[in-house]
């Protein structure tokens, strides 16, 4: 990025003045503009960035004291440099009053043009380093920018891919992987925390044949119904998982009685139970289906998670040869 040419301002009020500050200044490589009273000056320090200004101090009404107190109130115009013109250079009240006000500088009048050609190529050197500064740091604000962006688009994939590592595509419930995670950390939590938790393996009955007879959307369309009953049948610290096709897995925290627990599988069971209103491969339907659960409570520290997955899928069988739509628990 090109830096345009600095800005020079001169504010004076005699025009020969003036005159002269444009042939001193002609090649210093800033472009200068001009102000024949405070009020002028002020106007063009509002749509202008300058780089130096030089400022007269004897003007009728509005004097440079009073213009450079005017620019030191806007916080824009606060760093500006300023140099007072002044044919009262050798009082020190008045350049004490100068400096008060914001100068930075001061040159006497008749103007020596070394002097002022020298001092104004100071601050153009100073404004130059000062804008290349911004646009280095402008330059790293941008690319931190950019990092920062790239690094949340990465932490973005990356849980996204996480997500995807661990949880059923067609449902987005926890698959098997993260229902095994999530067991052993249920087993380790029991010997610290009190009360077993209960394993849930529920199998869907009919589901084949809503899948064979009515199209596969259809059936992926009831597992994705079938998935978010189970999840307003749990609690925010139970889990339901999607073990692969129509089985599906519960881990129950704190439990408490054996009776309660059965109650809860059995509200489960009859909710599941109910009609799905779907669209098939021939139309409208209303799936029926229903669910087999096998319920195994684990207690202490003495089995494995395989033994407790076991005892549960045994139950499991034990409801669908009973007849299915039921639940079956073992302690």
């Amino acid at each position: 990025m090109k830096i345009s040419a600095p800005k020079i301002l001169v504010v004076d009020d005699t025009p020969a003045n003036l005159v002269a500050m444009r042939h001193l200044l002609a090649d210093s490589g800033a472009s200068l503009y001009e102000a024949s009273s405070g009020n002028a000056a002020l106007a063009l320090c509002l749509d202008h960035e300058f780089a130096l200004i030089l400022l007269d101090v004897n003007m009728p009404e509005m004097d440079g004291f009073e213009v450079a107190a005017l620019l030191g109130e806007a916080e824009r115009l606060q760093e500006t440099p300023i140099i007072f013109v002044t044919a009262a250079y050798a009082d020190d009240i008045n350049r004490l009053r100068g400096y008060r006000f914001g100068a930075v500088d001061y040159i006497a009048k008749p103007i020596n043009d070394v002097i002022l050609q020298s001092k104004v190529r100071v601050f153009l050197d100073l404004y130059a380093a000062r804008a290349q500064l911004k646009m280095a740091l402008d330059a790293l604000s941008e690319r931190n920018a950019q990092l920062n962006a790239e690094i949340a688009e990465r932490k973005r994939i990356e849980a996204q891919i996480r997500h995807q590592a661990t949880h059923d595509m067609l449902t987005g419930l926890p698959n098997r992987t993260l229902f095994h995670d999530r067991l052993r950390t249920a087993m380790e939590r029991v010997p610290r925390h009190g009360p077993g938790f209960a394993l849930a393996l529920i199998d869907i009955d009919g589901f084949k044949s809503v899948n064979d007879g009515h199209g596969h959307p259809a059936g992926d369309a009831l597992l994705q119904a079938i998935a978010t009953r189970l999840g307003e049948q749990v609690r925010a610290n139970d889990t339901v998982a999607r073990l692969g096709g129509d089985e599906f897995a519960l881990i129950l925290e704190d439990v408490g009685d054996l009776p309660s627990l059965l109650k809860r599988c059995e509200q489960v069971c009859a909710v599941l139970a109910q009609p799905y209103p779907l669209q098939g491969s021939q139309g409208q339907f209303e799936a029926r289906v229903s669910a087999s659960i096998g319920i195994a409570v684990w207690q202490d520290a003495g089995g494995s998670d395989e033994a407790l997955i076991h005892a549960a899928d045994y139950a499991l069988y034990q409801a669908k040869g009973e007849g299915k739509n039921r639940c079956v628990l073992v302690p």
